[in-house]
């Protein structure tokens, strides 16, 4: 199967990785993982028999300390040869987990394949639903929209958000709560806003997703940092 430019170009970066900083006993498998912005970030594991941390883990970190949120690729590589390896199951939990979103990249019997980690762990225990939910208020006129499916997000301004369950509360005469799942958050400027960023938001266009920022927040700046969160109602 082939595999876009991007994707192959993190594979490279990985076995850059091992087979530069490898000794065959400690360090035997490098990861790479990649940003929404192209970024590509490293690491390479540290066996220890108490359990030290797979490759993959140690990229995951090191893109969070470069500041790095929107993950949505990884891949690891063994040394010596040993190509693209898939990840263990404890790192599909975790990334199902922390980066629900992002794309793995696995060996499969015609190359290497970029699947979805949700298809990595089949029927999953999801840790983020698990957990008490937060709630997310809404303007009334949104309403139909989400139930739709035609609003999969909402750009927030300081309004912090964390991904995991939440209750949509839309503001009507008597509040309507939709339950969901915040999926994943995307840092951005107002300027860095797309035209899919207003598609997802359920508006015609980027000029009228930034009409609507600017009624609600009158006082919003092309260069104020918002939160694009991505959400899906709960089954």
């Amino acid at each position: 199967m082939h595999l876009p430019q991007e994707d192959q170009e993190l594979v490279e970066f990985a076995r850059h990785i091992v087979e530069t900083n490898g000794d065959g006993e400690t360090h035997t498998v490098g990861a790479a993982v990649r940003d929404a912005q192209g970024r590509m970030f490293g690491g390479i594991n540290l066996y220890h028999f108490t359990g030290g941390p797979c490759a993959e883990l140690v990229a995951l970190g090191h893109a969070r300390a470069e500041g790095a949120r929107d993950l949505t690729a990884i891949v690891a590589v063994g040394d010596r040869g040993r190509g693209v390896l898939a990840p263990c199951g404890r790192d599909r939990q975790i990334l199902l987990d922390h980066h629900p979103g992002i794309r793995v990249l696995v060996p499969a019997g015609d190359g290497i394949r970029s699947v979805p980690i949700t298809d990595l762990l089949p029927h999953a225990y999801v840790w983020a639903e698990q957990s008490a939910a937060q709630t997310l208020y809404f303007h009334r006129t949104y309403l139909d929209a989400v139930r739709a499916g035609r609003k999969t997000s909402t750009v927030r301004f300081r309004d912090p958000v964390e991904p995991g369950p939440v209750n949509m509360v839309f503001e009507l005469d008597e509040d309507v709560v939709v339950p969901g799942v915040v999926t994943r958050i995307t840092p951005k400027t107002v300027a860095e806003l797309t035209e899919s960023d207003a598609v997802a938001d359920g508006f015609r266009d980027l000029a009228e997703l930034q009409d609507r920022l600017r009624f609600h927040y009158p006082d919003i700046k092309p260069t104020d940092d918002v939160s694009v969160v991505h959400f899906r109602l709960a089954p």
